[in-house]
């Protein structure tokens, strides 16, 4: 393999390879370059974020609201379970957004205990507009890939995702 086509991963795999020829290092080949590029990407998607004032986080409440559908709400304990992240970081994103006027937080008509977290007329103004970035900044990530490559990728990705979630 010449150095042009060798990455950070292709290097570490060798090594361990030279250092314990005995083990297979191959599955490092997979898992540390999943590891690497789920870094990259995080790094590349948070501009289109940054420039409205948002955070990752702060955008994931927002597209989960807007994902939800008319009228754009949801409890927090939904919320929570769209984004796979603990109820005291769900509270933070919405204090944060509602700080900026993006959401609202009301009572809900069925139950007086709990709450509903609201998108409002600016905060589906925003993530309608940063939903676009967001994709169109994908795209250039994925360029390099072509739509077979990507459903290749799709479909070897959506397996391991459902072998290790359930």
């Amino acid at each position: 393999m010449s150095t042009r086509e060798e990455d950070a991963v292709d290097r570490i795999v060798a090594q361990w390879a030279t250092e314990r020829p005995e083990l297979d290092s191959s599955p490092m080949a997979v898992v540390g370059r999943i590891h690497r590029v789920a870094d990259l990407l995080d790094a590349a998607l948070r501009p289109p974020f940054a420039e409205e004032g948002l955070g990752n986080g702060d955008f994931d409440v927002l597209a989960s609201l807007r994902r939800a559908g008319a009228p754009y709400r949801l409890t927090p304990t939904e919320l929570t379970a769209t984004m796979m992240v603990t109820s005291g970081a769900v509270t933070k994103r919405i204090d944060r957004l509602q700080a900026m006027g993006l959401v609202n937080r009301s009572v809900a008509e069925h139950d007086a205990r709990s709450r509903l977290i609201e998108l409002t007329p600016a905060g589906v103004a925003v993530v309608d507009r940063v939903v676009e970035k967001h994709w169109a900044n994908e795209e250039r990530l994925l360029a390099p890939l072509s739509g077979a490559e990507r459903a290749a990728l799709v479909a070897s990705l959506r397996k391991l995702l459902l072998s290790l979630d359930g």
